[in-house]
């Protein structure tokens, strides 16, 4: 069974669906927001719900790097 804090799962052939709507993912526009700043992004997107899929490399990578250089200035 996945884990409930899940609200995506992986087919064995790597597509994410939504767990909450049970539909694929599709590829749409998302917007990060932190401090004032928004950033205009497409990532996998739910299309009944909304849900955002952001990869953890994205997050902990880049994300994570625009939001030090925002806090520096």
């Amino acid at each position: 069974m996945p884990d409930d804090k899940n609200y995506y799962e992986i087919d064995p052939q790597g597509k994410l669906s939504c767990r909450k709507c049970g539909v694929p993912l599709v590829k749409g526009d998302a917007v990060f927001g932190y401090l004032d700043n928004a950033f205009p992004v497409q990532l996998p997107v739910c299309p009944k719900c909304g849900f955002v899929y952001v990869p953890e490399e994205l997050a902990m990578g880049k994300v994570l790097s625009v939001e030090k250089v925002l806090e520096d200035k």
